[in-house]
């Protein structure tokens, strides 16, 4: 296996041989200097690993570079312990990564990245899952409205005005945004009645959220409106929750992978949790959907793994740690205890449960 790894400290080069050496892994490792484009005749690699500013071309447009020259390669972003770089910078970062590890990098942590993300692809690249999805005639459409507007907030000159006009343009979403904007999840007690006050009111991230659910859950065959609502409600308050258990840009992926976390019960023949055996559960389905959409690999790995975190390499608690508990503690089940000592959290569990949001369907009925 080549890794390629730009802009960070070649003198490191011995020390990270050495350490590979010692898991048994012959590995190759190739320093990028900064600046160094990707190039199309560069030698094929199979990692490529890069911050957010490895010299005059910007990590972001390296990995773009990088998934479109070498798709199967795996693609790490480095974030500093506490990053001082554009919210912008950062999200279209994200979007390019499979995974992101933190500055300096370690070589242990390195290791565990790449061999979670060869076993996610193993995860969903299994016949029962494909054999299931190419029996349904129509999958769910990706969310158009989302990832438009996901585009729209990178402009650094994009402003409320643009969003809401951007938001207009379909009214039957306009009118779900400003229903939920009223709700109990998000009213500040002033009936909001315009698309831009929605904006201001719910920030760019919740509203993308919400975006996000209503085009996920619109086209739900659930035979029932209560079943709809119920599942939207449970996704909204696992996203509220999820966003509390992790710091910086972490808590957005979590709050959206927490949206997302049973969309693959949007596909007819999904079996359910309890009974794996009967063929693909929803994770893995919910999980494979969202990578036919192009969403982000982070959002990807927490929905198919967030009933069983334990199996990630990873050794810490990050997103999909996040998911699994957020998921489990609304749908009052119990966390796997087991991993949560494991990633030392098992003592923040209490305060994690008081921190679960009564059901707005409740509080209607």
């Amino acid at each position: 296996m080549r890794i390629v790894i730009a802009g960070e400290n070649a003198e490191r080069a011995a020390e990270f041989g050495a350490l590979l050496a010692d898991f048994g892994l012959d590995w190759q490792i190739d320093w990028l200097p900064a600046g160094a484009p990707v190039e199309p005749a560069m030698p094929a690699f199979d990692v490529f690993v890069c911050g957010l500013r490895p010299g005059p071309i910007g990590g972001p447009e390296l990995l773009a570079r990088v998934a479109a020259l070498y798709p199967q390669a795996v693609r790490i972003l480095l974030l500093d312990q506490s990053p001082n770089e554009a919210s912008v910078d950062i999200a279209q970062g994200l979007d390019g990564a499979h995974r992101v590890l933190g500055r300096p990098l370690d070589p242990a942590e390195l290791v565990e990245a790449v061999e979670s993300v060869i076993d996610l692809r193993q995860l969903l690249d299994n016949e029962a899952l494909k054999r299931l999805l190419g029996r349904i005639n129509s999958l769910p459409p990706p969310p158009r409205l989302y990832l438009q507007l996901t585009r729209l907030l990178r402009d650094p000159d994009a402003n409320n005005a643009a969003i809401a006009q951007a938001l207009s343009q379909d009214p039957a979403i306009a009118a779900k945004v400003l229903r939920l904007c009223n709700s109990a999840y998000f009213s500040g007690g002033r009936e909001i009645s315009d698309m831009r006050s929605a904006v201001v009111r719910l920030g760019h991230q919740a509203l993308l959220r919400m975006v996000l659910t209503i085009e996920a859950f619109g086209g739900l065959k659930l035979g029932s409106g209560k079943a709809r609502e119920e599942m939207q409600d449970r996704a909204l308050r696992a996203s509220n929750l999820a966003r509390k258990l992790l710091p910086g840009p972490s808590a957005e992926l979590a709050a959206t992978a927490s949206l997302l976390s049973e969309v693959g019960k949007l596909l007819p023949g999904v079996a359910s949790a309890e009974s794996e055996e009967e063929g693909p559960n929803y994770a893995e389905a919910g999980a494979y959907l969202m990578g036919l959409w192009g969403l982000p690999m982070p959002l990807v790995e927490a929905v198919a793994y967030q009933r069983r975190p334990s199996q990630l390499r990873s050794g810490g608690f990050w997103v999909t740690g996040a998911v699994h508990v957020a998921t489990a503690l609304v749908a009052g089940e119990e966390p796997d205890e087991d991993y949560l000592r494991s990633v030392g959290m098992l003592d923040k569990l209490p305060q994690w449960r008081e921190m679960v949001e009564p059901s707005a369907l409740d509080e209607v009925a």
